[in-house]
């Protein structure tokens, strides 16, 4: 898992986690107090919002690129909101808070509109309020935007979504001390962007979507009657209004046209120029309007230049915001995110402050529109009596000389070690193992294991400071792929000379064991969702922390897993249901990569054929060509799920390179057992110690006891990080880096082994032995931890034991070969 990218680089952060204790007046409609300033203080007044990529975006740095901070931050938001979720908003309201600012929550749901119960925005409303405590601004609930679309999850369901919308309503009205909530669909262009038809989506009835009754869902009917939850749950009108063209065609930059953002404020929909949107849903309701925005520009497609398509638009917000006919607009705000489409071929730039040649035209623009940038409210939490300071994922960071000679002092370690294996006796200390197996390889498949069960269960603990990119910027999957690989070349290279059939036989029977396990986990996983007393949102759902496929702008969208699963206990099952599933479209995130290995088993004979026949040098070309493919097109070869998190032309680079060092892993250490290869072995363990280096230089703090070195500034690292360390699709320098690993940590092992192996061996060595029962057995583990409330409060020390506890269990379930005869491993 993701480390929180929303920690403050610089400094600690003490947030109070209870509820708020009521300060602040109520009010009707508008906007009431903020903060300890009177309702007045904001009354007439138009602000100037961003949307960010909070994973790599701060509300700092983007004040400092704008000159001065926004009024009003935008974050996604899911329901229902796992741990990661709590932590992003915990941290999004700090980072607020410090520039006196206003906060937008975007809540997105996760589950379908039907399924938000009492219990579930109760839940939530609690989170919100807990994330929220101490907070001086306003904060904004913007429920299920663009609702009335097809292309989000949720939309043009309009009697699910109003009744999903007053339940939330009501639920934050109970617990935030005056929210503002936000109904707000997408300007009508088009609706119902789709064909004329009598027969809606998703089962909907056609008389909640058929405004005027002529027995058709087309043009005619309004956009956004059926949406509208009412007056008495809608504090704020809002609407999205882009300038983009593309719509299903292919991505060109064009020019805004005279008066198009004007004309979508005031456009009338359903045919009968009564249902101006501006006129009908913010004038008479005497409701304030937030209005969402951007131009679209695709870098590299044609047309119009940036300046040219941005400019034009920002001018024609700016200047129907100060027309005194629209003077209900009371809040405007920019999408200053990158986004991509048609899964990343397309890249959209929506940014406005990321170039200096836009960003000053910009800020002289918005000078002169009249909207209010922040401070607009006192900054800083505030201190509220009574309240316990939360467990936050403050930390140390290490500045200045002491965090250089902390590295320098790291690096001399690390050169003494090094030093002290050369002269080591090989008698003594290093590794003297024969066989077939090597236990250092278990011993590092344990590792990785580990760091794989840490990061899966996901509970705050000190086995995170170790477990989240500690050792270097990788995680215990790249690892546990390049491992896999090893065992895979040692096991059968020797044997696909002389045992081909032998070997493909052993390799298929593999692959479907792995596929039947993959379906059997798929299947159980479900059956326990069904159960009334658990509670299993946490395998079968997944909260995006913006690493995945869908890039940055998806951070803290939460996505159903098991999306139409409830099929199979209808007859006939729905078509394309039970494709579905044997493709493993469906399924815990934390087993998808089971899809990975049973095709990288598939095609692992013909790998060995080349390798047996010298064509070494082919196999490793090839498997770069199509890692780089991979990673500059994007191709999805496969519709199942692991393709979202682990791309199988990607990632395979990195099972073939373990395959071939697993072939001629003897080769390998005799050449470097020669004293002219020692010197590069030495070079592998320093740049294995410099990645670790830089990987602690990051914000990216884990809890309250992790420690971060400042050696480089904060905005370089983003760039270094995501520009050639970027997770999913395996950026080059993580690659290079689980390559410096494997072979450090290796040369770790056969120096020192027996001194290791008696301290943690013990431990490391069954478990990697068993790494798939271990893998299999830790989705249910995490099903049984998340139904236990008390360690979702963030307990250190409890979450701790709880680890403790869990891993010996595992380590235990492998020494006495419990269910060994049924779970395969």
């Amino acid at each position: 898992m993701p480390t929180f990218p929303l920690a403050a680089p610089r400094r600690a952060l003490v947030i109070p986690i209870l509820m708020l204790l009521a300060f602040l007046l109520p009010s009707a409609q508008a906007w009431g107090s903020v903060g300890q300033q009177p309702a007045s203080d904001d009354h007439g007044k138009q602000f100037f919002g961003a949307l960010l990529n909070w994973d790599k975006d701060s509300a700092a740095d983007y004040a400092q690129r704008l000159g001065a901070p926004a009024a009003l931050y935008g974050q996604n938001v899911s329901l229902p909101m796992d741990d990661g979720g709590r932590e992003y908003l915990t941290g999004y309201f700090a980072q607020v808070a410090d520039q006196g600012s206003h906060a937008l929550l975007t809540v997105r749901p996760g589950i379908a509109l039907k399924d938000i119960s009492d219990d579930v925005v109760s839940t939530f409303a609690r989170q919100i309020t807990t994330a929220a405590a101490g907070f001086r601004g306003k904060v904004f609930i913007r429920f299920a935007p663009e609702m009335n679309a097809p292309w989000v999850d949720w939309g043009q369901e309009p009697e699910a979504y109003r009744a999903a919308f007053s339940r939330v309503a009501a639920a934050v009205r109970g617990n935030l001390p005056d929210p503002v909530m936000v109904w707000s669909p997408t300007a009508e262009k088009d609706y119902p962007f789709q064909a004329a038809t009598s027969t809606p989506p998703k089962g909907v009835p056609l008389s909640s979507l058929d405004t005027n009754g002529n027995g058709t869902w087309d043009l005619d009917d309004s956009a956004f009657d059926p949406y509208y939850p009412g007056d008495d749950v809608v504090d704020w009108i809002g609407l999205s209004i882009y300038h983009d063209t593309t719509g299903a065609g292919a991505a060109h930059n064009t020019l805004p046209a005279a008066d198009e953002f004007n004309g979508s404020l005031h456009a009338s929909s359903g045919g009968t120029g009564t249902d101006n949107f501006y006129a009908t849903y913010v004038q008479a309701r005497n409701k304030p309007l937030l209005v969402e925005t951007g131009a679209f520009y695709s870098p590299g497609a044609g047309g119009a230049s940036e300046m040219d398509v941005k400019q034009t638009w920002w001018h024609q917000v700016f200047a129907s915001a100060a027309q005194p006919e629209n003077g209900a607009v009371r809040a405007v705000v920019w999408n200053e995110t990158t986004d991509a489409r048609d899964q990343s071929k397309v890249s959209i730039d929506w940014r406005t402050t990321a170039n200096p040649s836009l960003a000053a035209p910009f800020r002289t623009s918005l000078d002169a529109s009249g909207l209010t940038l922040s401070p607009v409210t006192e900054k800083g939490l505030k201190d509220v009596p009574g309240l316990e300071a939360p467990q936050a994922k403050s930390g140390t960071v290490i500045q200045g000389w002491a965090a250089w000679a902390t590295a320098g002092t790291v690096l001399v370690a690390v050169a003494a070690l090094w030093l002290l294996s050369s002269r080591a006796a090989p008698n003594k200390w290093s590794y003297a193992g024969s066989g077939k197996r090597d236990a250092r390889i278990d011993m590092l498949r344990g590792l990785a294991i580990v760091f794989v069960v840490v990061n899966h269960v996901g509970i705050n603990s000190v086995f995170q400071l170790l477990s989240q990119e500690t050792i270097g910027v990788v995680s215990g999957a790249e690892l546990f792929v390049m491992l896999s690989g090893v065992v895979l070349g040692m096991v059968y290279g020797p044997r696909i000379a002389t045992e081909l059939g032998d070997v493909v036989d052993a390799t298929t029977k593999r692959a479907w064991k792995l596929y039947f396990t993959a379906l059997a986990v798929v299947l159980i996983v479900y059956g326990l969702s069904l159960l009334p007393f658990i509670n299993a949102a946490a395998v079968t759902t997944f909260t995006d922390q913006g690493t995945g496929a869908a890039g940055h702008s998806a951070a803290g969208t939460t996505y159903d897993l098991y999306a139409g699963m409830e099929g199979l206990l209808q007859f006939p099952v729905p078509q394309g249901l039970i494709p579905a599933l044997l493709l493993l479209q469906v399924g815990p995130w934390q087993f998808n990569i089971m899809g990975l290995y049973v095709v990288l088993l598939l095609i692992s004979p013909l790998i060995l054929v080349a390798l047996s026949r010298g064509l070494t040098w082919l196999v490793l070309t090839l498997s770069l060509g199509l890692y780089i493919a991979g990673s500059v097109f994007r191709f999805r070869l496969l519709p199942s799920q692991f393709e979202d998190s682990f791309p199988l032309l990607v990632w395979q680079v990195l099972f073939v390179l373990g395959m071939t060092a697993g072939f001629h892993r003897q080769l390998i250490i005799d050449w470097f057992a020669n004293p002219r290869q020692r010197v590069l072995l030495g070079a592998c363990v320093f740049l294995a110690a410099a990645c670790a280096l830089f990987s602690w230089s990051g914000p990216y703090l884990t809890n309250q006891l992790d420690v971060r070195l400042a050696l480089i500034p904060d905005a370089t690292f983003r760039f270094v990080y995501d520009t050639f360390f970027s997770r999913t699709y395996l950026g080059p320098g993580r690659l290079l880096n689980v390559f410096l690993i494997t072979i450090a940590f290796y040369a770790l092992l056969s120096a020192f082994w027996k001194p290791l192996s008696r301290a943690v061996g013990w431990f490391f060595i069954p478990l990697g032995q068993a790494t798939l029962y271990v893998f299999i057995m830790h989705v249910f583990f995490i099903v049984a931890i998340a139904n236990i409330p008390v360690l979702r409060d963030g307990n250190l020390w409890l979450n701790t034991a709880v680890y403790v506890a869990l891993l010996a269990i595992l380590w235990t379930m492998v020494k006495t070969k419990f269910l060994f005869k049924l779970v395969p491993r």
